[in-house]
């Protein structure tokens, strides 16, 4: 993957050091040394959303750590991530992970549990709508590592993996992949893994899992076959967004429609 305007990188760095202060836009901008037209820009040709965007990204991933290694309150966290209004912070943690902070927080023990029920699974098909209007998305996943684990690979509205995937399932292995009665729009996919012998914290925290992610856009069009998708799990590099949605979440959807 091509990776442009390298200088970002530093911009990047800065912000995650100063995750917990106020970052405005302008202050970014002369870091890089641009204009702010120009900074909002190339940033976004670079990581697919906004500056600002990113920020609130990062400082909700910083929440779901707070929520699993401390004993703060969610008001508390709420605050610490620089957002006054416990509600606000509620509604957008929830409609980017999935789920209440609440729940989230108390999420570790069905984690697990849901992670042991997939291994035992001996039939992973899901039922296909034969009749499907729409277009057929067909891939297949690979890794730059040796990996031994389940891959969950969805499409999503925004180049970066918020909220439910509009169109999503679960492998029990690399390999193949397909998403059957997917309507005209502009898609991302992205893909994270999840190894079988995983510690129940590294996948609610995904920090070091193996994930990929299209920087461009998947167009569906009626009428248009669409290009076969061939992806390469790697490891995290410094411009990958925070994994916001919760795994666990996904998991238990999936299992939801095999079992």
């Amino acid at each position: 993957m091509e990776r442009k305007y390298l200088e970002i990188d530093k911009v990047i760095e800065y912000i995650k050091q100063h995750i917990y202060e106020p970052i405005s836009l302008t202050e970014l901008a002369r870091y890089a040394a641009y204009s702010p037209y120009h900074f909002i820009r190339i940033f976004k040709e670079r990581m697919g959303v906004p500056p600002q965007y990113y920020v609130s990204t990062l400082r909700l991933q910083h929440a779901k750590d707070l929520l699993i290694h401390t004993n703060l309150s969610v008001r508390d966290i709420s605050l610490e991530v620089g957002q006054s209004s416990l509600g606000t912070f509620t509604t957008r943690f929830t409609e980017r992970v999935g789920m209440t902070p609440s729940e989230f927080r108390n999420s570790l023990v069905m984690s697990e549990h849901y992670l042991h029920s997939l291994h035992q699974i001996n039939n992973w098909e899901v039922s296909i709508n034969k009749r499907s209007q729409y277009a057929k998305l067909e891939g297949n996943i690979k890794a730059e590592i040796p990996f031994d684990g389940i891959v969950l690979v969805g499409l999503f509205p925004k180049p970066i993996p918020e909220g439910l995937p509009l169109y999503g399932t679960l492998l029990r292995k690399l390999g193949d992949f397909c998403f059957t009665d997917v309507k005209p729009g502009s898609y991302y996919l992205m893909a994270t893994s999840v190894s079988w012998g995983s510690q129940t914290v590294d996948f609610i925290l995904p920090h070091s899992t193996l994930r990929t992610r299209t920087k461009d856009p998947i167009i569906i069009e009626s009428d248009k076959p669409v290009p076969f998708q061939k992806v390469m799990l790697y490891t995290p590099r410094l411009d990958d967004p925070p994994i916001l949605i919760s795994l666990p979440l996904l998991m238990g959807r999936f299992l939801n429609r095999v079992t």
